[in-house]
């Protein structure tokens, strides 16, 4: 007993077996329709049930025929019943249809003598063109003088595509074939919709001459079964017909085109005709003059604008003004790819496809999402963009016939094609059968399994797996399969090429000339491409195991260094990397195994100066990008402990410091590449928060190592020293955030010992200190770690060090009203915690004064922030985008903000912090700033921090206002989250957040 009869046991007949066996899903219906009118005698007919259960849905096939046969009269039945028994390719071409799809058995249903086109048509000519479509379309409309011309219309294009949907589905045409002669029919259509409005409108037709110029699909003749048909309408007035006169003219009988494809009424739309291609889309006129066209794309068109035009042809009217269009505008081109911006443009339309897609589409998108048509055909289109400017055998609208150029060409490699060809053609088919089900205009694969299985049984000739068992998982097999191939050969196409040219590699590579790789890379964002191609040579070339693993790797990794902001700076710093490790085997081995670390690394590679000179310190620490936990900051104490057992070991203070200082490099390098991947938290502010907590436990970690490894050394010198010591962390080290330029501003406090001289005591701590500042910030080969104590007491002119006492008389008697506020962020970090304790209690009273703050000293508060704001702001710099002393940049913010401390930390203990968020939060909840106010100020700064840690990553050195140079200030903005192109928008961003925080700092600070 086969399966299907175990399945169907002793619930059905034994007829209803045999229909099971047959591929039908429903075999009770299947009885009941072959014993319904018009099919009885058939039901053991197994010439017809074969070809039944040959279709895509036997049962969506008999149920078509039965309805087919119900609508037509007694004759038809008659011709149609004898010709389905006698005919196999007639029988074969209906029910192929009827299985397939519910929107053309509908027609025939409605429209029953319609079955005669899958014979007249195939009779005409196997491969019937424009001319044939147009007289069966001219045909139907003199078929019913009398009647709605529109709807005459709808009926003979679905009679057309009836034909074409039989040819296609019976293997008579493949899926070029299909779409080329879909395009067909769509040219002639919009051709007999034109020569109709000119009929009804024969003064607007005797004033122009108007061309309509196939876009998109129908112009590259490669359209769907369903799906919107782009044109652009030119005209030019007839003669002595005025220029307005004749536009005016052209415009009413474009829309009157329009309409009678589109209309809704009666059969039904043909399909939209979408004219938003057109210069300035739909906020432009829908018929311009050719010289319009021609001044519009010479001063004002986007690289996008010139990659449509790659499909442009003239598909209806007057065909000498068509010709006529392409002739002037085609030049234009094929010489976009040398604009200025056309990486920048390409780049934005590529990001604006994938963000269009709906989350929950991602996974079923055939057209958009990874591994899609839109993959191929971009891959195609940019190719011929680079290329076609020297090489006019690429100049093809078609995407197949584009790609066999390009492989004949050498530009891609013959097996890519092949694989990439077949991947196309049978995305495209999936696409084609899903539209034809219901004629509606989708690229989503559906989700029921009646609708997979029907999909599964149409493509079986296209699927490597037998459908037969279960079509269902052989159709997602090979879709994903294709997915695949797509998104590597999407991957390797712009790149493997430009190893090929520089490198000795198998027989059947590409053939790209030096020349064209520099062309390549020039239009993929390249500035050097001569360096580059100099760094590919000497990753890619030779014989050896690390030469042929950097072969697999690069074609991917030049992918992600072309998205970024300085690809050139990408693929050195990658080279530099591999010339470090490239003999060891665990690195070729991570970046050959483990994909996210080989993307981590040309994303880290390619996102600054910062994270990959601390990498090529050290190149080691890429391992860290393979550990799932690798770029996870660590705590203090673990830290700490390793930094401490670091100098313990070493055999002198330099030595000490010195590893201190490495340990503080890797981890630098760990939280750097941490905020470039965005895995310190998805919110900017989080992200923010999170760095200025890892730098700072970092800094805290490695001063407590260098004192340690100080006072260890002079203890070995001199005995024990002869005091405490500890180190207070100052402003934006004492409120947990520090950037990665920040210098750690500290004050450094001692306490003799009981029973030692306080001279003496003074003497060491000074010493200590100064060994530790020295060491730290010192020429060497890991980044420096500058100890500013300018904000002690009398400042540089004052000592490095003083006692507690004296800190104490100071505040008594000398103390201004601005180191009360410098004191609001004083925070121990290392040392004596006792001694820091005590700092601590001692100072409280100074910055949280009980009785508040003096007039005087609010007064002396604001004219020391105007003198600010006046004298140290640096010549040249723009105070609008100055982002520590500009106008509502941090100071703004942080010195409103500790003003308030000052006047209300004594009665509110939530003011009592040294962080500026936390305390404008504590402000906002105690009602002292509105809570719009609040928010402002926080963006504000939460901007203008983030702006000064880009510019850091970006640029490897501090600095407080945006890069001058275009590359870095691109860097800057795709770390703020901005995408290519967009410099521009965050510096208007951050002027407009920063103009808005200075207003409420008009108000809160200045009153």
């Amino acid at each position: 007993m086969t399966v299907e009869e175990q399945r169907a046991g002793s619930r059905v007949s034994r007829p209803e077996i045999r229909l099971v066996r047959r591929g039908f899903t429903d075999p009770a219906q299947a009885v009941r329709l072959l014993a319904g009118p018009g099919l009885e005698g058939l039901a053991d007919d197994p010439v017809l049930l074969d070809a039944l259960g040959a279709t895509a849905d036997p049962d969506l096939a008999l149920l078509g025929l039965a309805r087919l046969l119900e609508g037509a009269d007694e004759t038809e039945r008659h011709t149609l019943r004898d010709t389905l028994t006698t005919s196999k390719p007639l029988r074969d071409r209906l029910l192929g249809v009827l299985g397939a799809s519910t929107a053309l058995a509908e027609h025939l249903a409605r429209h029953p003598h319609d079955w005669h086109a899958l014979v007249t048509f195939e009779l005409r000519d196997m491969h019937p063109g424009p001319d044939d479509f147009r007289r069966a379309l001219r045909e139907g409309l003199a078929a019913d003088p009398a009647g709605n011309r529109a709807d005459a219309l709808r009926v003979s294009y679905r009679r057309c595509l009836l034909a074409i949907a039989a040819r296609d589905l019976t293997g008579t045409t493949d899926l070029a074939q299909t779409a080329a002669e879909l395009a067909d029919l769509a040219g002639a259509t919009l051709q007999t919709a034109l020569d109709i409005a000119a009929e009804e409108d024969p003064e607007a037709a005797g004033a122009c001459r108007l061309a309509v110029i196939g876009m998109g699909k129908c112009g590259g003749r490669e359209l769907n079964y369903v799906s919107d048909v782009d044109v652009i309408f030119v005209a030019e007035p007839q003669d002595g017909v005025d220029e307005h006169e004749a536009l005016k003219a052209a415009t009413r009988l474009a829309a009157a085109l329009t309409r009678l494809c589109a209309d809704t009424t009666g059969e039904g739309t043909i399909w939209p005709v979408d004219a938003n291609l057109r210069p300035e889309g739909r906020n432009g006129p829908l018929v311009r003059t050719l010289a319009s066209h021609r001044a519009y794309y010479q001063r004002w068109a986007k690289t996008w604008e010139f990659q449509a035009l790659l499909k442009a042809r003239p598909v209806a009217g007057d065909a000498e003004l068509g010709a006529a269009y392409l002739a002037a505008l085609e030049p234009m081109v094929w010489q976009a790819a040398a604009r200025d911006n056309f990486v920048t443009d390409v780049q934005q339309m590529r990001r604006r496809v994938i963000d269009s897609i709906p989350v929950t589409e991602l996974d079923r998108q055939l057209k958009l999402g990874p591994g899609g048509l839109r993959d191929v055909e971009f891959s195609v289109q940019l190719l011929q963009l680079v290329h076609g400017r020297t090489d006019p055998s690429l100049r093809s609208g078609n995407t197949l016939e584009a790609l066999a150029a390009l492989s004949q060409g050498g530009y891609v490699g013959r097996a890519d094609a092949v694989s990439l060809n077949t991947a196309y053609r049978f995305l495209r088919s999936l696409e084609h059968r899903i539209q034809l089900h219901r004629l509606r205009r989708t690229h989503l694969m559906p989700t029921g399994e009646e609708d997979q299985r029907r999909l599964a049984r149409s493509l079986a000739p296209l699927i490597n797996d037998d459908t037969r068992a279960d079509p269902v998982a052989a159709l997602q097999r090979e879709w994903k399969r294709h997915a695949v191939e797509v998104r590597r050969l999407h991957e390797k196409l712009f790149y493997r090429p430009l190893l090929d040219a520089v490198a000795e590699l198998p027989t059947g590579a590409t053939g790209l000339t030096p020349d064209r790789a520099r062309a390549r890379l020039e239009a993929l964002g390249y500035a050097d491409p001569a360096a580059a191609l100099r760094h590919l040579a000497a990753l890619a070339s030779g014989v050896s195991r690390k030469a042929a693993i950097q072969r697999t790797l690069l074609p991917v990794l030049l992918g992600w260094f072309a998205d970024s902001a300085d690809p050139d700076a990408g693929l050195l710093n990658f080279r530099q990397v591999s010339d470090a490790l490239g003999r060891t085997p665990w690195y070729l081995r991570l970046l050959r195994d483990e994909s996210a670390a080989a993307e981590q690394l040309a994303r880290v590679l390619s996102a600054g100066r910062l994270a990959p000179d601390l990498l090529l310190r050290a190149p080691e620490a890429v391992a860290m990008l393979g550990d799932p936990q690798g770029l996870t900051p660590r705590g203090r104490p673990a830290l700490e402990q390793e930094i401490l057992a670091a100098v313990g070991r070493a055999d002198s203070a330099p030595a000490a410091v010195a590893a201190a200082r490495s340990v503080r490099r890797r981890e630098l390098f760990r939280t750097a590449a941490a905020d470039v991947l965005g895995r310190l938290g998805d919110d900017p502010a989080e992200a923010l928060d999170a760095a200025g907590e890892a730098l700072t436990a970092l800094n805290a970690a490695t001063l407590q190592g260098a004192l340690r490894a100080c006072t260890a050394a002079w203890e070995a010198r001199h005995g024990e020293l002869p005091t405490r010591i500890a180190v207070i962390a100052m402003g934006r080290f004492g409120g947990r955030e520090l950037g990665y330029g920040s210098d750690a501003d500290v004050l450094f406090v001692h306490e003799p010992l009981l029973g030692s001289l306080e001279q003496d005591a003074a003497r060491a701590a000074q010493a200590v200190c100064h060994e530790l500042r020295t060491l730290l910030s010192g020429p060497s080969t890991e980044p420096p770690l500058v100890v500013d104590a300018d904000l002690r007491p009398e400042g540089r002119n004052g000592p490095l060090v003083r006692t507690l006492a004296s800190y104490a008389a100071y505040y008594r008697r000398w103390s201004h009203a601005w180191e009360s506020q410098a004191l609001l962020r004083a925070e121990p970090v290392a040392g004596d915690a006792g001694l820091g304790e005590r700092f601590r209690q001692l100072i409280d009273p100074l910055r949280y004064p009980g009785a508040g703050v003096p007039e005087r000293d609010v007064v002396e508060i604001r004219r020391i922030k105007a003198r600010i704001e006046a004298e140290r702001l640096p010549r040249g710099a723009d105070p609008t985008t100055h982002t520590k002393i500009g106008r509502g940049g941090l100071a703004d913010v942080e010195w409103t903000v500790q003003l308030l401390q000052l006047q209300h930390g004594h009665e509110l203990p939530a003011l009592r912090t040294t962080r500026t968020r936390p305390a404008l939060a504590a402000a906002a909840e105690a009602g002292l700033v509105g809570a719009e106010d609040a928010a402002v100020l926080n963006a504000a700064w939460v901007l203008a921090s983030r702006v000064r840690s880009a510019v850091m990553l970006v640029r490897g050195r501090p600095g407080d206002s945006f890069p001058g140079d275009a590359r870095e200030l691109a860097g800057v903005a795709r770390y703020l989250g901005y995408g290519a192109g967009r410099s521009g928008e965050l510096v208007d961003d951050y002027r407009r957040t920063t103009r808005r925080a200075r207003a409420v700092v008009e108000r809160l600070f200045y009153g």
